[in-house]
C-alpha cells in the first residue's frame, strides 16, 4: 500500500503530490523510518511531471514512490492554480538538512550516493562537520554501470542505513531507486539532484531573495546557462497546466 494515502495529497496528472509543509513531512518521514519498510521520496517539480507525462516508465516510478513532496516552485503554483494548494514549497534540499539535524537526535545512519569522487567525498565530510551526531555509515560516488548494481546495494545493505540520499540526475537517480528500493530495505530513500555540489561548496545555492520569489530554476540558468533547454519545459507545464486547469487534478 502506497504510504501517500495516509497524508493528504493532491493529483497533478494523475501522481499524488503531498499538502503537508515541512514540518508534517519530516515528522512523517520520522514515522516512516521507525517502521522500518524501504521507502522512496521524490522530491518532484515539474520537470519531473512532464518527463513522466512522455514516458510512462519515468510515470510508473513516480505513481510507486511512496511519497513525492512539492520541492518545484512551480508545482506549488499548479496545485494552487487548480483550487487544491498544498501547504508549502518542500525542497529537497532543506529536507535534507532537516532529516540529517533530526539524524542528531535519533542516532539515525545515512549513506551518500552518486555525484564524483571528490565531491562525495567532500560531501560526507562537510555532512559529518554540521552534524556530528549523525553517523555517516557510507558513501561512494555515482559513477558506476548497471554491471557494478549488485555491488553497490550490497556495500549499501552492509552499511544499514536509515537514510540513503542519491545524486546522480533526475533521469537516473529515481528509477534507480524505484528498480532497487526493495532489494535496498533503506527505510528512506531520496534522490537529491544536485545538493551534494552545493554541500561541498562546489556550486552555490540560489540566494535567498531568489528561493522567496520562487525563481531558483532562473538564477541557475544565468549561472547555467547550459540548462536552458531543461529549462523550456518550465514555461511548457504552465501553458499546459492553465489550459488543462478543469482536468489536472481529476484522479487518474
Amino acid at each position: 500500500m502506497n504510504e501517500s494515502s495516509t497524508i493528504p495529497t493532491v493529483p497533478i496528472y494523475g501522481l499524488n503530490v503531498s499538502k503537508l509543509n515541512m514540518d508534517d513531512t519530516v515528522r512523517h518521514v520520522e514515522h516512516l523510518i521507525e517502521q522500518r519498510q524501504p521507502n522512496q521520496i521524490i522530491t518532484a517539480n515539474p520537470i519531473m511531471i512532464m518527463t513522466a507525462l512522455e514516458q510512462p516508465q519515468y510515470m510508473h516510478v513516480m505513481k510507486n514512490a511512496e511519497l513525492l513532496v512539492p520541492d518545484g516552485a512551480g508545482l506549488v503554483w499548479a496545485a494552487s492554480t487548480c483550487g487544491q494548494p498544498v501547504a508549502e514549497r518542500v525542497a529537497g534540499f532543506d529536507l535534507l538538512h532537516r532529516l540529517m539535524d533530526l539524524g542528531q537526535q535519533r542516532g539515525w545512519k545515512v549513506y551518500l550516493l552518486g555525484s564524483s569522487p571528490d565531491v562525495i567525498q567532500d560531501t560526507a565530510a562537510r555532512l559529518q562537520s554540521l552534524y556530528p551526531g549523525t553517523v555517516i555509515a557510507g558513501y561512494r560516488d555515482g559513477f558506476f554501470g548497471p554491471d557494478q548494481d549488485a555491488e553497490v546495494i550490497t556495500a549499501i545493505r552492509e552499511a544499514n542505513p536509515d537514510i540513503l540520499f542519491v545524486a546522480r540526475g533526475l533521469d537516473t537517480q529515481e528509477p534507480w531507486i524505484g528498480k532497487y528500493k526493495q532489494e535496498l530495505g533503506v527505510p528512506i530513500m531520496m534522490g537529491v539532484g544536485g545538493s551534494f555540489d552545493i554541500i561541498s561548496g562546489r556550486s552555490k545555492r540560489a540566494p535567498v531573495l531568489f528561493q522567496k520569489m520562487r525563481m531558483e530554476w532562473f538564477y541557475r540558468l544565468l549561472k547555467e546557462p547550459h540548462r536552458y533547454k531543461r529549462m523550456l519545459v518550465l514555461p511548457k507545464f504552465a501553458v499546459k497546466v492553465l489550459k488543462d486547469k478543469e482536468s489536472v487534478t481529476k484522479v487518474q
